[in-house]
């Protein structure tokens, strides 16, 4: 068994970053110093200044730093912003450019896979096509919460990637759509803040009854869960920080089998290895990395796994690289086990 290599996206780091207590040239360096890659991931709008135009010189200094702290390009975060005007939305000749200059930066760059998001359709994503192949790049789409599987625009992808039958073309997993249940250390974070308990299992009891209804494939049901946890939060006596647990659990919490996953792993090119808490045991309690991590296996992918910790939203730790650390380790016991069964 080969399993799929370990990584880390900076965007793990985030809140360290743009507090400015790492660089760029920190992460990276400090990410191949404690052995948290191989595999190297970059958001380009949030770590390059002036994204995706490169300052002169950037790209060789950039591909050094990495051969230096022994890392492997893995995956270009890219931004599919069609709001970027207050007037109107971009036209889909306007997001090919916008698309089209990040390509260019992510080839100079040297990475071999770009992650584009959901504001790329079926045509535009054709479109971008030959550019991919030009550049010698492949496109990965994310499935991230409240998105799943079965969302129409994920269903609409795969059937155009199918007809087009490309290897340039793919998706990108987000663990975070597959959860099975609250992140504790949310609820404990937001106790300790002062929101009161009755507010807590108000929000945890309705995203458990959302868990058991049938998975919502369209975005006016998912309007719907977000208005229905503003409405918990105000009939509660809640905040503006309470709020926060509620929209969080519908936007960034998904209710997606995590054995959905199957219907698109022929075209994983890169995977998110979203995770937020890692418990007294070495476990992650909400998302199920034994099965995520053995179906990943059993189909036989051995691309990267970012780890991508997204737990900063809410916990404070001194020590972000020993989060990732911990979920690396939890991901190597998983891939001991199924070797030996």
């Amino acid at each position: 068994m080969t399993p799929p290599k370990l990584g880390v996206t900076l965007y793990s780091f985030t809140p360290y970053f743009h507090a400015r207590q790492y660089t760029f040239e920190d992460l990276i360096r400090i990410v191949g110093e404690r052995g948290l890659g191989p595999g190297l991931e970059v958001v380009g709008f949030q770590s390059i200044k002036g994204f995706p135009r490169l300052p002169d010189g950037f790209a060789a200094r950039f591909r050094r730093l990495v051969d230096d702290a022994g890392l492997e390009l893995s995956c270009l975060g890219a931004n599919a912003d069609a709001g970027l005007r207050q007037d109107r939305l971009l036209t889909e000749d306007e997001l090919v450019e916008y698309m089209l200059a990040q390509l260019e930066a992510a080839r100079t760059l040297g990475f071999p896979v770009v992650r584009v998001q959901h504001s790329v359709t079926p045509d535009l994503m054709e479109r971008l096509l030959p550019h991919a192949e030009r550049l010698d790049l492949t496109l990965g789409m994310e499935i991230h919460s409240p998105h799943s599987v079965g969302h129409p625009k994920i269903q609409a992808l795969l059937e155009r990637y199918e007809r087009l039958g490309s290897p340039r073309l793919g998706f990108i997993p987000d663990w975070g759509a597959s959860l099975t249940q609250l992140p504790p250390s949310l609820l404990r974070t937001y106790r300790d803040k002062g929101v009161p308990d009755e507010l807590l299992t108000a929000f945890r009891d309705q995203w458990n009854a959302f868990h058991a209804e049938p998975l919502i494939m369209d975005d006016a049901e998912q309007g719907a869960r977000f208005r229905r946890m503003r409405e918990i939060n105000e009939r509660l006596g809640g905040d503006d920080v309470s709020v926060r647990i509620g929209t969080n659990s519908v936007g960034l919490f998904g209710h997606m089998d995590p054995a959905d996953w199957k219907q698109i792993m022929p075209w994983v090119v890169h995977v998110h290895g979203k995770f937020y808490d890692i418990d007294a045991d070495g476990a992650e309690p909400s998302a199920p990395h034994d099965i995520l991590l053995r179906d990943l296996v059993d189909a036989g992918y051995q691309g990267y796994i970012s780890t991508e910790w997204e737990g900063w939203h809410w916990n404070e730790t001194d020590d972000p690289f020993a989060m990732v650390a911990a979920q690396h380790r939890l991901s190597e016991r998983v891939f001991a086990s199924l070797a030996a069964s």
